[in-house]
């Protein structure tokens, strides 16, 4: 039976590397976010790829939107097997520097926007008992980092509606699941499109990766029991660092992370942002990083595989048990 996806943020980044990445499983899949040339390039991907697409422009800010977008995929594919809330928006900015209503739509988008996505599956997914639903989260989700409070208190609410929510579905014994990838930065058009209020032009920090890498943590996500997974070496650093030395990460990031995050090039006076409207045209998956970013994560690799991995450590540790008790004592080597 073919599996229907329902994907947010498809237009371009890590949403349209997702839609490919199922696509080429042969799903059939709802193409949701705000600009139309995105979705209707992300489309004929699909299509080239073996999928069937539906082209929904969507704001995730608008909760009935959402509703009747997750209507619309019922009545054109007949169900919803996997919801993929990875639609987001940002802003690059120290917090006195942006104004409420600037922080209060990155918030609308990236927390609500997850809450609306996730309440108008579960709508369609309760009364099958049966679906996945998959946050998209970053290792921000744990560790915050200046000119980013908007967006990383976003992620931080997602982290806490994650594990209230899951709760929830675990007791009532549902077999819908409920899972969230931990992201690091990827190489999408948002630094390119992002608002910023600051001199040099936004950039992630650290190693980089391919949306592609992205695009298979969240399909191994939908398709799993795991509540969380954590996608490359800065995102578990991130995470265990904050827990072991918080402190110390702040007075660390107050002295480079605001510079570490601007490219020496200037931000451009007249540079269009995507904060309350789309960008015109088809930005694709990938943004300006490629030559730096990576292809794929050992990391990654490792959690998919533990299950294999942990057999074969059992596997090795019983061996040597065996080959220790059939070492000769020193007096029978004498």
């Amino acid at each position: 039976m073919t599996e229907v996806a329902v994907i947010t943020g498809a237009s371009a980044g890590i949403g349209r590397a997702t839609a490919r990445e199922f696509a080429r499983r042969g799903c059939s899949i709802a193409l949701l976010a705000r600009g139309l040339e995105g979705l209707e390039a992300a489309a004929r991907e699909v299509e080239e790829l073996g999928g069937r697409a539906l082209v929904i422009p969507t704001d995730v800010a608008d909760a009935d939107a959402l509703e009747r977008a997750a209507d619309q995929a019922v009545k054109q594919f007949g169900r919803i097997d996997v919801w993929v809330n990875n639609a987001f928006a940002g802003i690059f900015s120290r917090f006195m520097d942006m104004s409420l209503e600037e922080f209060r739509r990155v918030t609308d988008v990236t927390f609500m926007g997850q809450v609306h996505g996730t309440r108008a599956a579960l709508k369609h997914m309760l009364s099958r008992d049966s679906g996945s639903i998959v946050l998209v989260g970053s290792a921000l989700a744990y560790r915050g980092i200046p000119l980013q409070s908007a967006y990383c208190a976003s992620k931080h609410a997602v982290q806490g509606f994650l594990d209230s929510l899951r709760v929830e579905l675990l007791a009532q014994e549902s077999r819908v699941r409920l899972a969230m990838v931990q992201l690091p930065g990827v190489n999408t058009p948002q630094f390119d499109w992002i608002r910023a209020h600051t001199r040099g032009k936004p950039k992630p920090v650290g190693a980089v990766y391919q949306p592609e890498v992205a695009a298979r943590a969240i399909w191994k996500a939908a398709h799993s029991s795991r509540k969380e997974w954590i996608v490359g070496a800065p995102a578990y650093q991130a995470i265990l660092g904050d827990k072991l030395m918080s402190p110390i990460l702040d007075r660390y990031l107050a002295r480079d992370g605001i510079e570490a995050q601007q490219d020496a090039e200037r931000v451009r006076p007249d540079r269009k942002d995507n904060l309350f409207e789309p960008v015109p045209g088809d930005h694709g998956a990938h943004g300006r990083f490629d030559e730096r970013a990576r292809t794929r994560s050992p990391l990654l690799w490792l959690s998919e595989h533990r299950a294999l991995l942990a057999g074969g450590a059992a596997l090795a540790a019983g061996a040597a048990a065996v080959l220790a008790r059939r070492k000769p004592a020193k007096g029978e080597r004498d």
